[in-house]
This record gives structure tokens, sequence and C-alpha cells, in this order.
């Protein structure tokens, strides 16, 4: 695909910012990874059209982050078994300042990650999925619940493995910057 892209002359603006100032630096982009709850990933369908989907997901460090579904053949799991390339978004926003004169001076206070990587789908590692559910739980659920050990249903979920490939973080302050 890349090869397509350069030979017709389009760059490859994979992982690119326009505009520096607003670039994270990689250690704050990873810890602002870690921190969000939800991600927005993007896959390719079968006839070309992009798929997005909200999927929660771990991140802790290095080079690889967790998703997953549940274990049924969807959109997401049939877009990943033919290609494994998947694009990864994490955002915050904030308010939207007032600009002075025209609305169209008005900025967003925001900040966003965008993870890009082939998926690998984890079908049968029950020790990693058993892994990626206790992170879960600790990332969203509340201190105070009480199970029983175990995990007698991770037949039921499917577990990806991203390995990060390009990780870039943006952050707007708005008008105050």
């Amino acid at each position: 695909m890349n090869d397509k892209i350069a030979a017709a002359g389009v760059p490859n603006l994979r992982g690119q910012m326009f505009r520096a100032k607003r670039q994270m630096p990689d250690a704050e982009a990873r810890e602002f990874l870690k921190a969000q709850m939800t991600a927005h990933v993007g896959t390719i369908g079968v006839d070309g059209s992009p798929y997005v989907v909200p999927l929660v997901y771990i991140y802790e460090d290095g080079d690889q982050l967790y998703l997953h579904t549940g274990a049924h053949q969807g959109h997401f799991l049939t877009n990943v078994q033919r290609d494994p390339r998947i694009c990864v978004e994490v955002s915050a926003i904030g308010p939207l300042h007032k600009g002075k004169r025209f609305a169209c001076d008005s900025a967003l206070v925001y900040s966003s990650v965008i993870v890009f990587g082939p998926v690998r789908i984890l079908y049968h590692d029950r020790e990693k999925k058993s892994w990626f559910l206790d992170r879960l739980l600790a990332k969203h659920g509340d201190p105070s619940w009480v199970f029983e050990p175990g995990y007698p249903l991770l037949d039921q979920i499917i577990l990806y493995e991203q390995k990060i490939e390009v990780l870039t973080g943006t952050h707007s302050a708005g008008l105050h910057h």
C-alpha cells in the first residue's frame, strides 16, 4: 500500500504533525494514553471502507497496547483477520474558548494521542486474557468490588495486542497558549 502511495506521488503522512508547537513529548503522550478510558479504533473493511469502534483498552508501558472484543465474528474481527493494520485514537476534550471578533477565531482545548501499528489476535492466551481483565478491573472498576477468583468465561472474549509502530500526541491550550 505504501508503495502505491509513493508511486502516486502522495506523501505518507502517518505520524507527521503539522503544528509542532502542539506536539506532546513522547513520555507525556504515553502517560496520557495510559490514563484515558476508551479508544476509538479504526480498521479497514473488505471493501476498503473505514470502520471505527470504541473499545476499552490497556496500555501500561512499552510498545504494546491491548484491546478486547466479544468472541464473535463481527466487523472488527473480520477486518483485522484480513488486514491487521489498525489506528487507535484516545482524546479528552476541554472547553471552547470564545474568539475575539468572529466565531471562527474560537479555539477548543483538547489533548489526543494516535497510535498506528498492526494487531495480533490472541485467541487462546488465557494467561494474557486474565492479565488484561485484572488490569481492566483495576482501571475501570470499583476497588470495593469482590469476586470469586478466576475468569471462567475467558473463551467469550478475544484479546488483541497492537504493536505500537508510531505514537503521536497533541495538545491545544485553546486561546491561552
